[in-house]
C-alpha cells in the first residue's frame, strides 16, 4: 500500500473518481465504500469484481485476495503494476536463469523418491523461490493484459 491509503482507495483514486461517483457506479452507499477504504469493512468478492471493472484495476483482485484471506496472503506473492516491457524482461530473465541453473532437472531429482531429505532442503528452497518469482511475474503480466482489454 502507498501511504495510508487502502488498496480500494488507491484503485479509486487512480481512476480519478470521488467516493460519491464511485459509490454510485458500484451501486453501494458512500458510507459502505468509506468503510472499505478505511479498513472498517471488507468488500465481498462481487463488490471487488465491480471495483475491478469500474476502476479498470485488475491488480485489485490479487491485492484483495491477499488482504481478505490470511492463507492466500502467505501464498500469493505481493505484486506491483509494471510496464509491459519491464514485466516481459523480468519474466524472460527468470525463465532463462531457471533453465541455465538446471532447476527443473534438480527439482525432478529431489522429487524422484517422493520426499525432501535434509541434504536437498537448501536446493529445494532455492528452486521454490525461483518458481515463486516466475509465478509472480506471470500473474502481473496477466493483470497487465486484463487492464489493457
Amino acid at each position: 500500500m502507498q501511504g495510508d491509503c487502502s488498496i480500494y482507495q488507491q484503485a479509486r483514486k487512480a481512476k480519478g473518481l470521488t467516493q460519491e461517483a464511485a459509490a454510485e457506479l458500484l451501486d453501494i452507499s458512500v458510507r459502505t465504500l468509506a468503510g472499505y477504504e478505511t479498513g472498517e469493512r471488507l468488500p465481498g468478492d462481487d463488490t471487488v469484481e465491480r471495483m475491478v471493472a469500474v476502476y479498470g484495476a485488475p491488480m485489485l483482485v490479487y491485492q484483495h485476495v491477499r488482504v481478505a484471506n490470511a492463507l492466500a496472503g502467505k501464498i500469493i506473492p505481493p505484486m506491483e503494476e509494471r510496464s509491459l516491457i519491464e514485466l516481459t524482461l523480468r519474466l524472460f530473465n527468470r525463465i532463462r536463469r531457471f533453465s541455465q541453473n538446471k532447476s527443473l532437472e534438480r527439482l525432478m531429482e529431489i522429487a524422484e523418491d517422493n520426499r525432501i531429505d535434509e541434504t536437498e532442503q537448501a536446493d529445494f528452497q532455492a528452486i521454490l523461490l525461483e518458481i515463486q518469482g516466475l509465478v509472480q511475474y506471470g500473474m502481473e503480466l496477466g493483470a497487465y493484459y486484463g487492464a489493457k482489454k
